[in-house]
């Protein structure tokens, strides 16, 4: 053995660190383990719903628009019960409020067994309940994503975030195809009925999480308390452009509506379900080799970067006539996306203070929830009006020249750094402050024990 190898052998360890999953906040924490596990199964069996819903409506109706419909139903629902569900976040125990909204969605998928069950199934029940799902979704989503801060170290942020996508880009490629399969040859039924299923075991394991109680002299939920959280959104610069930029890139470079018939264009109506799967491809790849975001600082400028490349890609598979560069430039975009979100996740996590985060929680899920639905609109439209591969292209593009805007007009976005940033510091500062009176909390049970 040569004096180099163990140099080499160092080397070769931190480059293969950095381009495998950080899995620090899985060794770490007992809580986000079952937090972890628990959205795992939970999204499998969602997507089982997902892909079942629309089939029921279309097998009960034979009407493209009355499919089409679910979301416009959803959309009202998620976006006030976002808002509301963010205030409860910051004033009531969050495990407790994600506990009893999974166990209401639960319920929720075994209304939609029973209504499957009948003779004669019917059609106003799966509106009904689809729009309770957003209503529910709304409430727990904030209390979630304002949970993961309270469980995870503050220098495991972005790994925790990677590891949490890399279960939701797994579930985006297989869900839909075991769905498929599972409706294919068994019918909605059995998909609702595996759907209640892993309601059943998720709340197993989140029962498990310790209590997560409210900050002391937390805000009560009112409007006046949402508002707060909208007023702290809006004197954050660095926030704003996290979610101007998310907003409009979904909202110029979300192409999903004209897939069907960017697939007929192409000659290749094969590709339709690679199509939807490639973004999912891309973030999959990214989150398995994410090691290497725990390293980074700037995560302004890494959103903006990853943005651009979500408009870029979007736009080389609109310009693109060979559907082999379109799949890729698809794929390419995902990736670019699982970034972006890794860094936003960090900077929303690492900076905003434990007392407002389920409110900023709400903001954000606005956010990612209405520019995709406006995206599919916009993409709609211009596919009627220019054609649908220019409706893809001009979108990328667009987008990359809004990010660079946003970019230009909120400076304090690409100055964040969270080694140097006020909020930063203060949230790290809290965080070891919880951190310390757990331990002593822990050494005195034990003591009395």
């Amino acid at each position: 053995m040569n004096d180099d190898e163990p140099a080499h052998t160092g080397r070769l360890r931190t480059l293969l660190g950095s381009l495998t999953p950080d899995l620090s906040p899985w060794r770490a924490s007992r809580d986000f383990r079952y937090l972890w596990t628990s959205g795992c199964i939970t999204s499998f069996g969602s997507f089982l719903t997902y892909v079942a819903v629309p089939m029921q409506i279309k097998d009960l109706t034979g009407s493209s628009f009355a499919v089409g419909l679910i979301g416009a139903v959803e959309l009202v629902p998620l976006i006030v019960f976002g808002l509301w569900g963010g205030a409860l976040a910051d004033a009531l125990d969050r495990r407790k409020l994600v506990l009893r909204s999974e166990a209401a969605l639960g319920l929720l998928a075994a209304l939609l067994l029973l209504n499957a069950l009948l003779p004669h199934p019917l059609l106003w029940p799966v509106y009904l309940v689809a729009a309770l799902v957003a209503a529910c979704d709304g409430l727990q989503r904030p209390a979630l994503d304002s949970l993961l801060p309270r469980i995870v170290a503050h220098q495991h942020m972005s790994a925790a975030f990677a590891l949490k996508s890399l279960y939701h880009n797994v579930a985006s490629v297989a869900g839909p195809a075991l769905a498929g399969v599972v409706v294919a040859f068994s019918g909605v039924r059995t998909a609702y009925a595996l759907d209640v299923l892993t309601f059943a075991v998720s709340l197993l394991l989140l029962v498990r999480i310790r209590a997560v109680p409210p900050p002391t002299g937390a805000e009560r939920p009112s409007v006046r308390a949402v508002l707060t959280g909208v007023r702290y959104a809006w004197s954050r610069k660095d926030l704003l452009g996290t979610y101007a930029i998310d907003t409009l890139a979904m909202l110029f470079a979300f192409p999903v509506a004209v897939f069907p018939f960017l697939a007929t264009e192409l000659g290749a109506d094969w590709a339709l379900g690679p199509m939807y799967a490639a973004s999912a491809v891309g973030g999959l790849l990214v989150g398995a080799t994410s090691g290497w975001t725990s390293g980074i600082h700037r995560h302004g400028r890494l959103l903006v970067a990853a943005a651009v490349g979500w408009g870029a890609a979007m736009a080389l598979a609109g310009l693109s006539g060979n559907v082999w560069v379109v799949l890729i430039g698809l794929a390419l975009a995902g990736g670019a996306d699982e970034i972006s979100g890794i860094a936003r996740a960090t900077m929303w996590n690492q900076s905003i203070p434990d007392a407002v985060r389920g409110r900023m929680a709400g903001v954000e899920l606005l956010s990612y929830s209405v520019g995709p639905q406006l995206g599919q609109v916009r993409a709609g439209t211009m596919a009627g009006l220019v054609g649908v591969r220019a409706a893809v292209w001009s979108g990328g593009l667009a987008c990359v020249v809004a990010v660079l805007a946003v970019a230009a007009a909120l400076p304090r976005l690409l100055a964040y750094d969270d080694r140097t940033d006020p909020h930063a510091a203060a949230v790290r500062a809290e965080h070891e402050r919880a951190e310390r009176e757990r331990a002593a909390a822990a050494t005195t049970a034990a003591a009395e024990a």
